[in-house]
């Protein structure tokens, strides 16, 4: 459902518009790549259903599927490239400290569509090659807050070329565990507890994301053969223009076999393990890693205060959003 902020207007031309998006995504990338020391890499569109490569999201989201005649067997358009990156870490002969980061676009058919959620997504999926001494939570603090860094001297470079935009990010990093968080606002849902936190907070990084809570509940899903649930989490930044905790990262330390085994017995996965990236993820043939997607229409919205992610990404919309839309004055691209 689209939610339209009173007195909302957009501060860019579509002309505007595109040219600002074209210096954010330049800049990002570059002080991504220099803070994290990454190489940029091709990266695939789709990738082989029995490959097991393709990323499960929460497990019930269906892929997009075709058939390849001339290898006869079905491809899938990707989630994301979150086991891919890993394994062409080992391909192409990454080693530790060092790293890749590529453009990923992908479809999600069901994604429920509002001012943040398309069926396009677009993102910096990112990974870097870790030893055993890297996999633990002061390290991966450690690397959100590059990343935060990364954004706040994107955004400062922005706001000096284009002054009519004043979007303000704080740098400092507060972090907090869904549990910690369920503790604090028992009463609220998940979304509710994390705009209760972000809201006073406004650069957090929620960690420890995919396993039960003491509720028995989980605060959200994650796929349990990427990230280890006990070294992950979401970086959320607070949007004065939705008035909402804003995500534009979903990120972690990932599965080494001993962490893998456990998860996917946790979520009744076990099957997977016969698949070519869990055989070799067990066989230890894949690197230690951390990793994780940075959403490029996310971070374009925050920085350019739009209201609707379709003002700064081309996808498909429902009737009730063009109509909503098109009565306030947003003009979706």
């Amino acid at each position: 459902m689209t939610y339209i902020p009173s007195g909302y207007k957009t501060k860019l031309s579509v002309y505007e518009t595109q040219i600002v998006i074209d210096h954010i995504k330049k800049y990002f990338q570059l002080n991504l790549a220099s803070k994290l020391n990454l190489k940029r890499v091709s990266a695939p569109l789709f990738v082989l259903e029995s490959s097991g490569l393709n990323d499960n999201l929460n497990g019930i989201e269906r892929p997009v599927s075709f058939d390849v005649p001339a290898v006869n067997q079905t491809a899938q358009v990707v989630h994301s490239l979150a086991k891919w990156k890993r394994l062409a870490l080992k391909q192409y002969d990454f080693y530790v400290g060092n790293g890749l980061f590529t453009d990923m676009n992908a479809i999600r058919r069901d994604e429920e569509l509002d001012n943040l959620h398309s069926i396009y997504v677009d993102q910096w999926d990112w990974e870097l090659v870790i030893d055993k001494s890297m996999r633990n939570l002061d390290f991966l603090k450690s690397v959100v807050k590059k990343i935060i860094d990364a954004v706040s001297d994107t955004n400062d470079q922005i706001k000096k070329e284009f002054r009519v935009l004043n979007c303000e990010i704080d740098r400092n990093v507060s972090f907090i565990t869904t549990q910690e968080l369920e503790d604090m606002y028992p009463d609220l849902t998940p979304k509710e507890r994390e705009n209760e936190y972000v809201k006073n907070h406004h650069t957090t990084f929620l960690m420890q994301i995919g396993g039960a809570l003491k509720s028995g509940k989980k605060h959200d899903g994650r796929a349990p053969d990427y990230d280890d649930w006990k070294l992950n989490g979401d970086i959320l930044l607070w949007n004065d223009v939705l008035d909402t905790a804003f995500e534009i990262s979903s990120m972690g330390i990932r599965v080494d076999p001993e962490t893998l085994v456990q998860q996917l017995k946790i979520s009744g996965c076990e099957d997977r393990m016969t698949l070519p990236f869990h055989k070799a993820l067990l066989n230890n043939e894949l690197p230690l890693t951390i990793g994780g997607g940075i959403g490029q229409s996310r971070l374009c919205m925050l920085i350019m205060q739009t209201a609707h992610i379709g003002e700064v990404q081309v996808s498909i919309w429902d009737k009730d959003t063009l109509s909503v839309c098109k009565q306030a004055g947003i003009r979706l691209l």
